[in-house]
């Protein structure tokens, strides 16, 4: 499921936005599909022009029938009628997904013999300060077994001791949930964490459900800016 919303703070629009000749959501699209690790493969949209950009290239596409505050709650409304088990959450902004972090997520379950995991994600570290400090890049920290202690858009851990050996993870917009902890999360309030740093994950995490870290070194690029998209053109060459 590849949540779209048209509507964005710091770059609206930005899913329509030209890539190299293909719009970017188009590209996310394409790119996931041609990973061939999904039984289907949609766009979920609040938005009639990203639906029609889809379906007009043959791709399958759901329009939301509610207003949703997060990617979560918009894929948990699509997926409520479908047989599946689990699902894996694309950011629309991802041109650049490829298969093998994809691959190093739902490993994780086929692992996971006592189901003790909700969902897993990408992390991948990041050494630059300017990107530590940058608050549209969101941090990630794990305990030994690499399950996910808490994200901000702050540094964390904060460097008071820079020589500590502290490693930090920049969060990647890849989600697979089982489909019950997907339900679950649709059913459970927005607390003030969340709403204050404006990161989904924050809400598992203070329900008590368990988010299992993967490492990748395949970073790509996000798409949150128009820098960030002048930053993917020069990379698609």
């Amino acid at each position: 499921m590849i949540p779209a919303r048209y509507g964005a703070s710091r770059f609206p629009g930005k899913l329509m936005q030209d890539l190299e000749g293909k719009t970017v959501i188009l590209r996310t699209y394409e790119a996931t599909i041609a990973t061939q690790l999904f039984d289907d493969v949609f766009v979920v949209t609040d938005s009639e022009i990203i639906f029609d950009e889809i379906e007009n290239h043959g791709g399958k596409a759901i329009m939301s029938k509610k207003e949703h505050e997060s990617g979560s709650d918009r894929i948990a409304e699509a997926v409520q009628d479908i047989d599946c088990d689990i699902i894996v959450n694309v950011q629309g902004d991802e041109p650049f997904t490829e298969r093998s972090s994809l691959e190093k997520v739902l490993s994780v379950f086929h692992e996971d013999q006592e189901k003790e995991i909700d969902l897993a994600s990408l992390m991948v570290e990041i050494k630059d300060w300017d990107e530590i400090k940058n608050p549209n890049t969101v941090k990630v920290i794990v305990d030994q077994r690499n399950f996910a202690l808490y994200f901000s858009r702050s540094p964390i851990p904060f460097p008071r001791d820079k020589n500590a050996g502290a490693r930090y993870f920049k969060h990647k917009g890849i989600y697979a949930f089982r489909k019950q902890a997907l339900l679950d999360f649709y059913e459970l309030p927005m607390q003030s964490i969340e709403a204050t740093e404006k990161i989904e994950c924050i809400r598992y995490l203070e329900f008590g459900k368990k988010i299992k870290m993967v490492e990748t070194d395949v970073e790509g690029v996000e798409i949150d800016t128009p820098e960030d998209l002048e930053r993917a053109k020069r990379l698609w060459k």
